[in-house]
């Protein structure tokens, strides 16, 4: 079953003093998330937070979110306003947890994600550099717009990014390509009415200018 996707923009500055005093002065509590040598892999966490949240691994990553999702989610049934607390609290942290992609798009995502890696010879697996993470979104861009090119609205943004990304757009075009013919192709960058594209497109939005590293995560 396909997982929900996030992507987040850490900031050791704060982690190493907001999220490493939290983990001192509460760790009893969240003691309970760690899943063996509990008192080992505290003081692991706390020693990686003073260096730098980055060195966290995906599996500490995700035992500090089950406890802030713990924390503050409220007894309330509106979920979105739940989300919103606990991404505020993130936040305040040194997380800022800025764009999430549902399960339903995670296997196409993950499939043009590979590709790009296996052709560019990178891993942007879990977390990269913005400005390489940044090209691929491009590529990411250009290869969903392919599958819609009726729309005026699109067209007009993709052909503006072709004429300062040429060379990204040939690659996407080229793969895209050599798969159209591939079962499911289409319907899966349109899947249940949900457009890849527009999730490509805010995520570039949202890091075109960031300087710092981006983590993708699943199951948070």
């Amino acid at each position: 079953m396909a997982e929900e996707l996030y992507f987040i923009k850490p900031n050791p500055v704060v982690a190493k003093i907001n999220l490493y005093n939290k983990l001192c002065n509460e760790e009893g509590d969240f003691l309970r998330f760690l899943n063996t040598d509990k008192k080992t892999s505290l003081e692991i966490i706390k020693n990686k937070l003073q260096d730098s949240i980055e060195t966290l691994n995906p599996n500490e990553l995700r035992q500090l979110f089950d406890w802030f999702k713990f924390q503050y989610t409220s007894s309330s049934s509106n979920e979105s306003e739940n989300n919103e607390e606990v991404k505020n609290q993130l936040y305040v942290h040194g997380l800022d947890l800025f764009h999430e992609i549902p399960p339903v798009l995670t296997k196409t995502f993950d499939g043009i994600l590979n590709e790009y890696e296996k052709s560019n010879q990178c891993n942007l697996q879990y977390i990269s550099n913005a400005e390489k993470f940044n090209k691929f979104l491009l590529y990411g861009l250009f290869y969903t717009s392919l599958a819609q090119e009726q729309d005026i609205e699109k067209r007009i943004l993709i052909d503006y990014l072709k004429s300062q990304h040429s060379s990204i757009y040939e690659a996407a075009q080229s793969e895209f390509n050599e798969k159209i013919n591939a079962a499911g192709l289409i319907e899966d960058l349109h899947s249940t009415g949900t457009i890849l594209f527009d999730n490509f497109s805010e995520l570039y939005d949202a890091t075109k200018f960031y300087k710092g590293s981006i983590i993708q995560i699943t199951d948070i």
